[in-house]
């Protein structure tokens, strides 16, 4: 005769695993499923926002748990953790695929580009080479001092780009807009968290005039400064009405955050995301810091406007990457 059952003495041990596996699979589900809930319903309070910028790298995390469930044979555990991580995926994967529809494909092309310049200590030769080996028609620069001013003009930018808006400060606040073609109107506007922001009408040849404008909301590094980040997100302009509107910059926030969200439905397109780019990351580990990288510089352009191309490019001694997109704007 076979026995097949365990001694008497080994069950309760057995149990025992059992449970604490059980215990553990769930314990592992839950920062997930409340990661989930905050993201789905807008809850960006204290060190949340900051989190929620990883959002992609959580939804790859969902796998494990999902594949332990199932390896273990714990079947409401891995029903849980399969709902969680498609419901990651939903909001995650579609981001790193090509729109069908990037917007109107005929009209003139347009490209733009955004720079962080971390306190105007990027290489400007850098800069400038970016713009004439793209043929960039108009620049966007966030952290933009006059001494990063100053070493832009020595480098050759406004031989290039001869058309200006520009609100240099020290610090993180200053802004800047340079472009090829001509301003019908130009300003800077200080937004709620103290930063400037540039912002132009650029008369387009052949296309008429588009509004641009040079975005960066205060950084939410300190949940006290959560509330002017959320005030400089909500009072950007809406794309709705108006102009044919470009919105680029440092937004301080990925497509993880609600607000941001928001503001795109007002009647924008994210070209990295239109494109299958919006995975890449463009601040994060740039400077040496030791952080995963993560997508908070967009160019947002108004469902007007199409999407042809997003590139991302290193720059030298800045934390962020370049964005230089490729679009199409209505013809006159």
């Amino acid at each position: 005769m076979t026995i097949t059952d365990a001694p008497p003495a080994a069950r309760p041990a057995r149990r025992r695993r059992r449970v604490v596996l059980t215990v553990l699979l769930w314990l592992s589900l839950i920062p997930a499923a409340v990661w989930l809930l905050a993201r789905t319903s807008g809850w960006e309070a204290g060190y949340s926002v900051m989190l929620l910028a990883f959002t992609p790298y959580v939804a790859l995390w969902t796998l494990i748990p999902l594949a332990a469930s199932l390896i273990a044979r714990r079947w409401a555990a891995a029903a849980v953790a399969a709902l969680t991580a498609f419901a990651f995926a939903v909001a995650v994967v579609p981001r790193a695929l090509p729109d069908s529809d990037r917007g109107p494909a005929d009209g003139v092309e347009l490209r733009v580009m955004t720079a962080n310049l971390l306190f105007s200590g990027a290489d400007p030769a850098e800069i400038v080479k970016l713009v004439r080996d793209n043929d960039v028609d108009v620049l966007a620069v966030q952290e933009f001092t006059e001494r990063g001013q100053n070493a832009l003009k020595t480098a050759g930018l406004e031989e290039i780009l001869p058309y200006n808006q520009l609100a240099p400060e020290w610090g993180a606040s200053g802004s800047g807009l340079y472009s090829r073609h001509p301003f019908a109107e130009q300003a800077a506007k200080r937004n709620d968290g103290g930063f400037q922001q540039a912002h132009a009408a650029v008369q387009v040849p052949g296309a008429g005039t588009i509004y641009v404008e040079s975005v960066h909301p205060l950084a939410p590094a300190d949940p006290a400064m959560i509330s002017g980040w959320s005030a400089d997100l909500r009072e950007q302009v809406p794309a709705d009405g108006g102009l044919p509107k470009i919105l680029l910059g440092d937004f301080n926030a990925t497509l993880d955050h609600k607000l941001l969200r928001d503001l795109i439905a007002t009647g924008y397109r994210d070209a990295a995301d239109a494109v299958g780019e919006g995975w890449t990351g463009t601040w994060g580990p740039y400077d040496g810091d030791p952080i995963p990288p993560v997508t908070i510089d967009h160019v947002l352009v108004d469902e007007r406007i199409g999407v042809k191309d997003l590139k991302v490019f290193p720059v030298a001694e800045s934390d962020h990457r370049a964005v230089i997109a490729w679009v199409t704007v209505p013809a006159a």
